[in-house]
């Protein structure tokens, strides 16, 4: 990827992921972990080069610094990913939320500016906050 080329869906679910985990300006190893399991496991993945991971998490950082960064950052998700994976996007940004077990305020305003920026369905997003709940519970 060349540094003025579009986002790749990938790219584009990769950047959500890292900003949720950005959102509360505390990187915890859980949601990394959170981030690379998904990178290394789901199949919306395969194929994708973790060379580019870097340069993701740079625009990211970079984005998030200036007041209307989320704003472009939302712009460029919205630019580079098919609405069929607004669904998937949500879920991965749910479950890195939650893979340190508490989302604290910061995520879960992130959680539902994502929301409303994928215009998902109220009900539907429940059910994917609800899932990532569970799968992240400790005993």
């Amino acid at each position: 990827m060349t540094e003025d080329a579009p986002l790749s869906a990938q790219d584009a679910l990769i950047a959500l992921m890292i900003a949720v985990s950005a959102s509360d300006e505390n990187i915890r190893t859980a949601e990394l972990v959170e981030i690379s399991n998904a990178i290394n496991m789901l199949p919306v993945f395969a194929g994708y080069d973790p060379e580019r991971l870097p340069r993701m998490s740079k625009l990211v950082f970079e984005l998030l610094e200036p007041e209307d960064g989320l704003e472009a950052l939302f712009g460029l998700i919205r630019d580079a990913l098919p609405e069929r994976l607004f669904e998937t996007a949500y879920a991965l940004s749910c479950d890195v939320a939650a893979a340190d077990g508490l989302i604290d305020e910061q995520e879960g305003r992130m959680l539902e500016e994502i929301r409303e920026e994928l215009d998902l369905d109220r009900l539907h997003a429940a059910a994917i906050e609800r899932g990532a709940r569970a799968r992240h519970l400790t005993l």
